[in-house]
């Protein structure tokens, strides 16, 4: 979840995978996807680098649970890069 603030102070949380665009005219609008606009105090570039670092936060889990559930070598950077990447692209 991405935790910004209105303008009156109050926090709230958003799922950013909801999140149409975010724009500042000339306060930060929220856009979601079903339309719904909220107003924060937050620049979007703060926004963004929010909902980029909640992003990151759940990859890292993913891949620690799989590292967890599957071994460490199988989830591993190197590891997942060259399963990842096609012969002759690394």
């Amino acid at each position: 979840m991405l935790e910004v603030t209105r303008l009156n102070g109050s926090r709230f949380a958003l799922n950013p995978d909801l999140i149409e665009r975010v724009h500042a005219a000339p306060d930060t609008t929220i856009v979601m996807i079903d339309g719904s606009r909220y107003i924060v105090a937050e620049t979007v570039a703060e926004v963004i680098d929010r909902a980029e670092a909640q992003r990151a936060r759940v990859l890292a889990r993913a891949l620690s649970f799989g590292a967890q559930s599957f071994g460490a070598q199988s989830f591993g950077a190197q590891s997942f890069e060259a399963q990842s990447a096609p012969e002759g692209v690394r």
